[in-house]
């Protein structure tokens, strides 16, 4: 009934919004590029990259007091995958962590005066405990557990954590990550002096003692080298690292800016974010590298990223780094990464997926969603479970022209050999018509990232819906479908995101990927009472995104 009041409605009205530049023709060839046919991303192609220093005060500090906001939120993304869901808990603060057996908490922080983006703590059994039950919650979930390699002179804490990973999580244990940025042992002070001869040698120890005392076997588990911005992905294999067969992939990790020295021009500077073709120099910058995994048969994954590194500035949280966040995931599968994860930290870091409401408040309502998870929302609904290839159709000359404000994707399903899906993005700030041929299908369906501008921070949606303070999705969800036989127009809203799904084409998730409500273990927050969502009265605002020629 709400799709015949739609269809009447549009049918009805006759006013056209007014568009910002001229329409643009999308093509969508039949088959991929032969080359394209080199990186069929699965499933679960987007997973989630944790900080462990925080981790307590997201997922939980026991089984049975996790907060319900986290299990939504997860369970938001997993609902739309038909592969686990893949987590990886590392970085800089895990690289300097020491796992301790007999410790009963959760979590030990050690250094009160630790750096904000290296925070080393204690952790113990129960951190495998918390991320079973999130698992037995939500559901499938594979975990990525971080090893340090910044002690070689002792490999025992490594071994023993490794051991435990493998123990503890058994099938859900994706694989150890040795080391993280190693690039910057020295420029950090971590080491007087490090470069990548020394990195191999010290990997050789490292694989020797964790497979001596059991946490590697003949089946790849590792993965590595994690670099961020010194070195060079095939300069390290070209060195040995492609010697060990112990590795199941590489992985590099990327921010195109950072805040590390404070705030500047560059990091404050959103056009940069809303430019398509600077995302060729961002993700190309280990080309050779992953070229040369490719002939060896492994795969190369951005085991992190997000908009600003060193915690974020004042634009992090704006609607921009939400189209930007899906730009990003869709061009590096066109690139070669098997997989990318967003990351997100501590509390109140600009960036950030999400926030409860303190860091002690975690189990109660009022959390916070950072834009970039709207961009995740998106990201997870781009492949099939029989594997997608992504494609970069150049509109506009996008891929080049710093002038261009919207960009498009092609995504083939069953591993690249049927058009399933395109994606539109527009970041201007005025509605674009994209235009479609006829014979691409006879019927599509889509559903829009939208937010009123690109400095939004909080009225954003993805299909109608936007996330409660409980990690909820609130409203309907919304899925505008069009007859396209004789070619069709979309007309986004400026700015906004369109996954667009083809009649023969992997359908969208339908249904509630909400699974726990608020309750329980509130301690003293109050239950919110019914909203009445403002979307409602702008319903016509959704209606002018489609005609028909």
């Amino acid at each position: 009934m709400v799709r015949l009041a739609l269809v009447a409605a549009v049918l009805a009205w006759t006013v056209y919004p007014t568009i910002g530049g001229p329409p643009l023709n999308v093509s969508f060839p039949p088959q991929p590029p032969a080359d394209a046919l080199a990186n069929i991303i699965d499933d679960n192609y987007l997973g989630i990259s944790y900080e462990l220093s925080s981790f307590d005060t997201l997922w939980g500090q026991s089984v049975n007091r996790q907060p319900t906001a986290m299990q939504n939120y997860m369970s938001n993304i997993a609902a739309r995958m038909s592969l686990p869901l893949n987590i990886r808990i590392g970085g800089n603060g895990m690289d300097g962590s020491t796992y301790v057996p007999t410790q009963t908490t959760i979590i030990e922080h050690t250094d009160p005066n630790a750096y904000f983006n290296d925070i080393p703590v204690n952790f113990g059994p129960g951190f495998f405990d918390i991320l079973n039950g999130m698992a037995d919650k939500v559901g499938p979930m594979r975990f990525t557990i971080g090893l340090s390699m910044r002690f070689p002179e002792d490999w025992t804490n490594v071994t023993t954590l490794g051991v435990a990973a493998r123990e503890k999580l058994g099938d859900r244990l994706e694989a150890l990550m040795l080391g993280n940025e190693p690039d910057l042992y020295a420029g950090h002070g971590e080491k007087e002096v490090y470069d990548i001869e020394t990195y191999i040698t010290e990997i050789g120890w490292a694989l020797d003692a964790l497979e001596e005392a059991g946490a590697i076997t003949d089946v790849p588990i590792v993965g590595g080298p994690t670099i961020c911005c010194g070195w060079k992905l095939k300069d390290i294999l070209d060195a040995g690292l492609d010697k060990y067969p112990q590795y199941k992939f590489y992985s590099v990790q990327r921010y195109p800016q950072h805040a590390c020295g404070g705030v500047n021009a560059k990091n404050t500077n959103i056009t940069y974010y809303v430019t398509h073709s600077n995302l060729e120099d961002y993700l190309n910058w280990q080309r050779d590298g992953i070229l040369r995994a490719q002939e060896l048969g492994i795969p190369v994954i951005m085991s992190e990223y997000n908009n600003i590194a060193c915690g974020g500035t004042n634009i992090s949280s704006i609607f921009a780094m939400s189209l930007w966040s899906v730009d990003v995931g869709l061009k590096a599968a066109t690139m070669n990464y098997s997989s990318i994860y967003i990351h997100t930290r501590e509390f109140n870091i600009q960036y950030n997926l999400f926030d409860p409401p303190t860091p002690e408040t975690g189990t109660e309502p009022g959390w916070r969603t950072g834009s970039p998870y709207y961009g995740a929302l998106f990201l997870s609904e781009i492949t099939s479970p029989g594997g997608s290839v992504v494609v970069d159709l150049n509109l506009n000359n996008s891929m080049t022209s710093p002038n261009a404000t919207a960009a498009a994707y092609a995504i083939y399903d069953n591993a690249g050999t049927t058009r399933g899906k395109l994606a539109l993005i527009n970041y201007a700030e005025e509605p674009q018509e994209f235009r479609l041929p006829s014979g691409i299908a006879s019927g599509l369906e889509y559903r829009l990232l939208e937010a009123p501008s690109i400095l939004e921070r909080t009225n954003i949606s993805w299909a109608g819906q936007t996330v409660g303070d409980n990690g909820n999705l609130e409203g309907d969800q919304h899925t505008i479908e069009m007859n396209c036989e004789n070619g069709c127009r979309l007309i986004l809203p400026g700015p906004s995101a369109a996954l667009v799904v083809l009649d023969d084409g992997a359908k969208l998730f339908k249904g509630n990927s909400t699974i726990a409500s608020i309750g329980g273990y509130i301690s003293a927050a109050k239950m919110n009472g019914p909203r009445v969502e403002a979307s409602v009265v702008l319903l016509a605002g959704v209606i002018f995104t489609f005609f028909f020629y």
